[in-house]
């Protein structure tokens, strides 16, 4: 099937081959939405001259592309939504260690792969939304709480195939390990409200309408619901509470959005310096105000919408852990029958 891409910027001639050798440019994979990651890129433009063509397309789409072209990609830099992703890129060889100092200042060590393969550019926790009318904060303390037979036929949570959600039992394995990983998705399931379906809004929806009482969602969707041009996605947010579990031990699950050097790069010293623009404090403060996200830079300001859930504490562990473990995750969700 032919994949569907969206260009912007430059013709796919361009892209593919007559571009190439113009030095102050650069070519990126993005599977981020445009409307997030053009302003960032144009700003980048106009600060340093150097030209973005960009290419949009779905992670797996982009992936197979990237193993298809092989060192003949014209790309330079991938960038994606999810550890999951960034981890499997890795493994298929498209991606090469970077070195930058810049980098490193800006990004904290748990947010980046240890061997320099990619970079978390902004991160978003994974938490639990409840119904504020029937469930108190203080019922859930942790993720554990929620395999807890108490909270039977109330909890709406999406696919297994979703990469957040592997992400997480991948998290989880990693911190209390895979049996226990294993009872706790087990419990999950057992205490779901209905079969997992939709995205992200649509658990929150869910919660909102009543349909259960417990969701498991990205913050970013839920902020995304609170400053809504629509008034029905305003209204159901406002139903709904956030809880960031495991404040008094390990912390909230985290995940990042990033990207990482193409290995076929033929422009290596634009895509890190793009890179390092991207982890700056311009553009931190873009990408954290347009899809409510925690900045990866530590003195970059939080949007006043994301700042308002209050501070917590993140998960100590470096999030390449989460990409690691996500075929163990995949596995188990398979034996649990979480679908």
């Amino acid at each position: 099937m032919r994949l569907a891409l969206r260009f912007t910027s430059v013709a796919l001639a361009a892209l593919l081959g007559a571009g190439a050798a113009n030095a102050a440019e650069v070519n990126v994979y993005s599977a981020r939405k445009d409307h997030l990651l053009k302003p960032v890129l144009d700003e980048f433009t106009k600060k340093t001259g150097v030209k973005v063509n960009l290419l949009s397309a779905g992670e797996d789409q982009l992936l197979e592309r990237l193993k298809t072209e092989g060192k003949d990609s014209p790309a330079d830099l991938f960038i994606t939504t999810d550890v999951v992703h960034l981890h499997k890129a890795r493994v298929a060889g498209v991606l090469q260690p970077t070195e930058s100092a810049e980098l490193t200042k800006n990004i904290p060590a748990a947010y980046r792969d240890p061997q320099g393969y990619w970079f978390g550019l902004s991160a978003r926790a994974r938490v639990v939304f409840f119904a504020k009318d029937r469930v108190k904060p203080t019922d859930i303390t942790t993720y554990e709480d929620l395999a807890d037979p108490k909270w039977k036929g109330r909890i709406c949570v999406r696919s297994s195939s979703s990469a957040y959600n592997q992400s997480l039992l991948g998290g989880l394995i990693a911190v209390v390990g895979p049996a226990k990983a294993e009872a706790w998705a087990k419990g999950i399931v057992d205490n779901m409200a209905r079969k997992p379906q939709g995205g992200d809004r649509d658990q929150i929806n869910a919660v909102a309408a009543g349909q259960c009482d417990i969701a498991i969602a990205n913050t970013y969707y839920y902020g995304g619901m609170q400053t809504s041009d629509k008034a029905e996605e305003r209204d159901a947010a406002a139903k709904v509470g956030i809880a960031f579990p495991n404040q008094q031990g390990r912390g909230a699950h985290m995940n990042v959005a990033g990207a990482g050097v193409a290995a076929s790069a033929k422009h290596k010293a634009e895509a890190v310096k793009l890179l390092e623009f991207l982890s700056g404090a311009d553009a931190q403060k873009m990408f954290a105000e347009a899809n409510n996200e925690f900045p990866v830079l530590p003195s970059a300001k939080l949007s006043p919408t994301v700042a308002a859930w209050g501070k917590f504490k993140g998960e100590d562990i470096n999030v390449a852990m989460l990409g690691e473990n996500s075929a163990e995750a995949v596995r188990i969700f398979d034996r649990v029958n979480w679908r």
